[in-house]
C-alpha cells in the first residue's frame, strides 16, 4: 500500500475519469435498482461514485489511507481503510461485489481465500465481478505487486470459494499510455 499512499494524488488523477461504462454495463445490467454493491479495493472511488449516482446502495473500502482520504472527499460515501481480509459485514448482505483491479495486488497464494472470505458476504446467487491484468505469473513494477490471471488460473483460484465463473472477456486498458495492456474481467456467481 506504500505505493498508493506515495502516489495517492497521481493515481486518483490517473484513474478518476476514465470512462467504465462498457465494463459496468454486464455487471449493472444483472441488478436490481438499489442493489447493494461492495466495492472492494475502491482506490480512488471513481467505481463507487458512479454506482452510487445510478442510485445502487454502495458500501467501499479500501487499504491505502491516502486513497481512502480522496475517495471520500470526491464521492461523499464513508470509504472504510480496510484489507480485504480486515473487512466485515453481516453474512449474505450484499447483492454485488466489485472488485476492480484490486485483487491483483494480492499474492496468487492468499487469492483463495480472500475470494471465500469475500464471498461470505454475498447473498445466493450474487454477482462478483473481479479483473487481473493477463496472464499466468506473478511480477514487481514500480514498487507493487501483480498476480496475472488468464482463464484457467481464475477457474483453479475460485474452485472451493462458493463461486463460479459465469463469464469472462478480456478488454483493452483503458490509459492511452498503457494501449496494448489486456484485462481479464470476470463476472462470478455466488452458489
Amino acid at each position: 500500500m506504500s505505493y498508493y499512499d506515495h502516489n495517492a494524488d497521481q493515481f486518483f488523477n490517473e484513474t478518476f475519469a476514465l470512462d467504465m461504462s462498457e465494463i459496468f454495463q454486464p455487471f449493472l445490467a444483472r441488478l436490481q435498482p438499489g442493489s447493494r454493491i461492495l466495492d472492494a479495493g475502491c482506490g480512488s472511488g471513481r467505481d463507487a461514485l458512479a454506482f452510487k449516482q445510478r442510485g445502487f446502495a454502495v458500501t467501499a473500502f479500501d487499504a491505502s489511507p491516502e486513497l481512502v482520504n480522496l475517495a471520500c472527499k470526491h464521492t461523499g460515501l464513508d470509504v472504510q481503510c480496510l484489507s480485504f481480509e480486515e473487512f466485515q459485514a453481516q453474512a449474505s448482505s450484499f447483492n454485488a461485489i466489485w472488485a476492480c483491479a484490486s485483487l491483483l495486488h494480492l499474492p496468487y497464494a492468499e487469492l483463495k481465500n480472500t475470494f471465500r472470505h469475500l464471498a461470505q458476504f454475498l447473498l445466493k446467487g450474487g454477482l462478483f465481478y473481479c479483473s487481473f491484468k493477463y496472464g499466468d505469473d506473478e511480477v514487481e513494477r514500480g514498487g507493487r505487486h501483480f498476480t496475472n490471471l488468464n482463464e484457467k488460473r481464475l477457474a483453479d483460484v475460485i474452485t472451493d470459494t462458493g463461486l463460479q465463473i459465469d463469464t469472462t472477456w478480456q478488454t483493452e486498458d483503458q490509459r492511452p499510455e498503457r494501449a496494448g495492456e489486456f484485462w481479464l474481467n470476470g463476472l462470478l456467481v455466488k452458489i
